[in-house]
């Protein structure tokens, strides 16, 4: 009986959708029928298995006996999914998507001499171990893909190559599908950032996913691809390939299973080679909305009121990646309005928002922050955002615009809230122009969320626990005293977390705080006049977010060490 069948007859799909998967390009009728959402791939492989008189393993909740591997068929691995778990009494265990399909199983038998065990398991997580035992691209570095061009990518600018054998090398089929694994494997794992590095021992592939670098498994073999994965990025961002000496930047757009996603890529010249990184942005996985960026409700409502002000400059401040451009973006989204003219000047435009006009800077060309901001007030704007104030002409005509009254929105990289009067000043700016324009300051970092499918309550011991926690308000919380520390499970990959939050420090400024601006005094005497008058610290939005079980004591040291009241 044929496994279409199976599922009808056992009532997990109708005729109507059996006729439905048939017709669809997949390379089976279960496979279709997960892919249109028929029926969960856990209950048809459950259903299959049954019928056959087979076990059913879920591959996320076993440990993989890795000495299964050796010898065992890589061709079938790839070619039919299979994969080896374990040794019993001198068998091979063997996880199968196909069960009714007996031939691969006698093939590798043969091969290796061994009787196979079948057992069912689910085709999504076989490719899983794939990745994660043999390797980003192994399959296709075993030469074994298909000629044609894998479809989940499509490019949404048209390339153009300069003949030479390297191009050439890097438009070959199987090249182009293992750069397709690499950019879909990112994606899918909702990393931020991917890093191609040449290194001595050959190429190492790493993703940042919440903020963390996690390495890559890649076979070997990957090494003698290394030239040509990186000319088809190179092609893929309208870079020049023959040009190894120097820093390139571009930028690649693509289409991945019907989502738009954006990649800034950077090349960097490095001894063994050229190193890559590429910035992943997702279009579609991106909500701009200020309140659910994780501020507590008192900030929230504090800083909705500020970024309604006519005029003055409001600035975000903290280090790369900590999530400045989003609170920026959904702060202008909130105060969107046909009655208000906004203009950003950026480098580069990382979102392109609806209703709001934007501007790509060109170094190059003299198209500053500075000389864009200059044009800028000449269109008759209310709202400014400046990407970034990063020397004085800038910071000078940011405050000229707050002054001939336009609000503007800005970012600055200082540890905290307290240490962008003092940067500015640093600029050269007067420090009576910075006191006098400047309405309010966020200083922000991201921590990972705890996995909540994992995070595991734990009674505290003070002595662990770094001395400025708040006891007190952890006494008073209404979930009891208990902490959660991360696990680590199937849902969030074995990590403990799964996604990440902000934490915030809204310094608005007050009459006290402007004459110690203008006074010049250290960010240290800003800082404790800002705690005077209820500004919450980093550090103490972090314990928060502890009590309230939403992250853990170790990503807070994690992420502000050093920062204690």
């Amino acid at each position: 009986m044929q496994a279409g069948e199976i599922l009808k007859r056992r009532g997990l799909i109708s005729n109507e959708q059996l006729e439905q998967s048939r017709q669809s390009n997949s390379p089976n009728v279960i496979q279709a029928a997960v892919e249109l959402g028929f029926v969960n791939e856990r209950d048809a492989m459950q259903a299959l298995a049954e019928e056959v008189g087979l076990d059913y393993v879920d591959l996320r909740e076993i440990e993989v006996d890795l000495k299964a591997l050796e010898g065992f068929p890589q061709k079938l691995i790839y070619r039919q999914s299979l994969f080896p778990i374990g040794i019993d009494d001198g068998m091979i265990i063997v996880a199968t998507s196909d069960p009714l399909d007996l031939y691969p199983l006698d093939e590798a038998s043969a091969v290796t001499g061994k009787s196979i065990v079948p057992v069912v398991a689910e085709r999504a997580e076989i490719a899983r171990l794939v990745k994660q035992h043999l390797g980003v691209g192994s399959e296709t570095v075993e030469g074994l893909m298909a000629a044609k061009v894998d479809d989940d990518v499509e490019l949404l600018d048209q390339i153009e190559t300069d003949g030479s054998e390297l191009s050439e090398m890097a438009q070959e089929a199987s090249v182009v599908r293992l750069v397709n694994e690499i950019l879909l494997e990112a994606i899918e794992t909702r990393a931020s950032d991917i890093h191609i590095e040449t290194q001595s021992d050959g190429l190492q592939i790493r993703y940042r996913i919440d903020g963390i670098l996690h390495p890559q498994p890649t076979p070997p073999e990957i090494n003698r691809f290394q030239a040509a994965i990186i000319s088809r990025l190179k092609i893929l961002a309208r870079l020049n390939i023959a040009e190894k000496r120097l820093p390139q930047d571009g930028r690649i757009k693509l289409r991945v299973h019907g989502r738009e996603v954006d990649i800034r890529l950077s090349v960097i010249p490095m001894i063994h080679g050229e190193g890559l990184v590429m910035r992943v942005l997702d279009k579609s996985s991106m909500v701009f909305d200020l309140r659910s960026l994780g501020m507590n409700e008192k900030v929230y409502q504090t800083f909705s009121e500020i970024i309604t002000y006519p005029h003055g400059i409001v600035l975000v401040t903290g280090p790369t990646g900590s999530g400045k451009t989003t609170t920026l973006y959904s702060s202008l989204l909130q105060i969107r309005s046909p009655e208000t003219k906004i203009i950003t000047t950026e480098d580069p435009v990382e979102y392109q928002l609806d209703g709001i006009n934007q501007i790509q800077v060109h170094p190059k060309i003299g198209l500053t922050f500075a000389a864009s901001l200059r044009s800028i007030l000449r269109h008759d704007p209310d709202i400014v955002l400046v990407g970034e104030i990063r020397d004085l002409e800038t910071a000078e005509n940011a405050i000229q615009a707050s002054l001939t009254g336009h609000l503007v929105f800005s970012t600055l990289h200082t540890n905290d809230a307290a240490g962008a009067f003092t940067r500015m000043g640093d600029m050269g700016v007067e420090p009576f122009l910075v006191a006098g324009t400047v309405e309010a300051v966020m200083a922000q970092r991201l921590v990972r969320r705890l996995c909540k499918h994992c995070k595991t309550a734990i009674k505290p011991n003070k002595e662990d626990i770094p001395a400025d926690f708040p006891w007190d308000r952890f006494a008073e919380h209404p979930d009891g005293a208990v902490l959660y520390q991360s696990v680590g499970c199937r849902e969030c990959r074995h990590v403990g977390y799964s996604g990440r939050m902000g934490i915030y420090e809204l310094l608005v400024t007050n009459e006290e705080i402007r004459q110690l601006a203008q006074d010049r005094a250290s960010s240290w005497d800003i800082r404790r006049a800002a705690i005077k008058h209820g500004m919450r610290t980093l550090r103490m939005d972090a314990w928060d977010k502890v009590i309230e079980g939403q992250t853990s004591i170790d990503e807070v040291l994690r992420v502000t060490r050093g920062e204690a009241v």
